[in-house]
């Protein structure tokens, strides 16, 4: 069973979820008002993910998901952050600090409920309407990002492609259909390239890809000829 913690300053919004969440078997271990006391409870319970708001008195949320999930954390909890604000500042700042997805409070039930198990299982996620606009922010905030050769040569010339694609918003069926794989062999690929850059989520891939100026122009497979 998917074990969760909730932080929101607001006990009615806790409450909401843990109906919700728990109505799909997924058991909610702890409930924080604050970004501070979120750290406390989190450490103490190790969850599988935390759903964190972001802004909070007593501590905010970026700050904690810093610290939960944050570059150089030795034991990283999944952080997927909900918020009422749709802010460019907070989405990226969100996922610099760390959180392996992103969405908005106004999202359906079964969309909240799909996301802490897609972040549970590693995949991460950012809010369809705001996908686009994440990484074009990524773009522009990071262009022109100087190639690290040390990075890009972890990747295959195949994986590049796929990596690329990745940043591109694309999702594997998308990445399948430009490059002539399977789906299930784009997220093979996806799954080593995470080994291989100490990734835990494909939202933090992107992460990386960016930092690293990996992300770059993919060059589209001829389709398979003739047998």
């Amino acid at each position: 069973m998917t074990r969760v913690v909730l932080v929101d300053d607001q006990s009615v919004v806790r409450a909401g979820f843990a109906v919700i969440l728990g109505s799909e078997g997924i058991d909610v271990v702890g409930e924080a008002s604050s970004g501070t006391q979120a750290v406390e409870v989190v450490r103490r319970v190790r969850p599988d993910v935390v759903c964190m708001d972001v802004r909070m008195p007593g501590g905010d949320g970026i700050t904690a998901t810093r610290e939960l999930a944050g570059p150089g954390v030795v034991d990283p909890v999944p952080v997927l952050v909900v918020s009422t604000f749709d802010l460019d500042d907070y989405v990226f700042g969100a996922l610099e600090a760390g959180a392996s997805g992103f969405l908005l409070k106004d999202a359906e039930p079964e969309v909240l409920v799909d996301a802490v198990r897609r972040v549970a299982s590693g995949d991460g996620l950012v809010d369809s309407s705001l996908t686009r606009r994440v990484l074009d922010e990524f773009a522009r905030r990071r262009a022109p990002a100087p190639r690290d050769d040390g990075a890009a040569g972890l990747l295959t010339p195949r994986e590049h492609e796929i990596v690329t694609l990745l940043c591109r918003g694309s999702s594997n069926a998308e990445i399948a259909s430009a490059l002539f794989l399977e789906p299930s062999t784009v997220k093979s690929h996806l799954g080593r390239v995470m080994t291989k850059t100490g990734t835990r989520d494909r939202v933090q891939l992107v992460v990386w890809a960016f930092e690293h100026g990996v992300a770059g122009p993919v060059r589209r497979s001829a389709p398979p000829g003739p047998r």
